[in-house]
């Protein structure tokens, strides 16, 4: 695949997520393009990562914490979370927040934290 259109890649539910979808954009051998879709109300809980993300959002507005840190992002924001970092995030907005994230392509653990958080 060279060209292609993101509209012709399947979306999958996030099982962990709160009326989330995500499509894998595209795979190298070194990086995972992901783009994930959070409805009004949608979010996803707190859990940590074992591989560094990087991320654009596409549209909507989303308020999301990183390390303890509570942000309130939207269309053109860039967010960067460390690996092993706690995160979450909640659309608060009315339409889509939509997001790419770029991960390294190795293998990555996703640890949900406790409900208490």
């Amino acid at each position: 695949m060279t060209v292609r259109h993101a509209d012709e890649i399947p979306a999958v539910v996030v099982k962990a997520g709160d009326h989330t979808r995500l499509q894998v954009l595209l795979e190298s051998e070194q990086f995972i393009i992901r783009r994930f879709l959070m409805a009004p109300g949608g979010g996803m809980p707190a859990h940590t990562n074992t591989v560094e993300h990087g991320q654009y959002v596409l549209t909507g507005k989303a308020r999301i914490e990183v390390d303890g840190q509570v942000y309130d992002v939207q269309a053109g924001d860039v967010v960067f979370i460390p690996a092993g970092v706690l995160h979450w995030y909640q659309n608060t907005g009315e339409t889509d927040f939509e997001f790419l994230c770029i991960i390294p392509n190795k293998p990555d653990e996703i640890t949900l934290a406790a409900k208490d958080c």
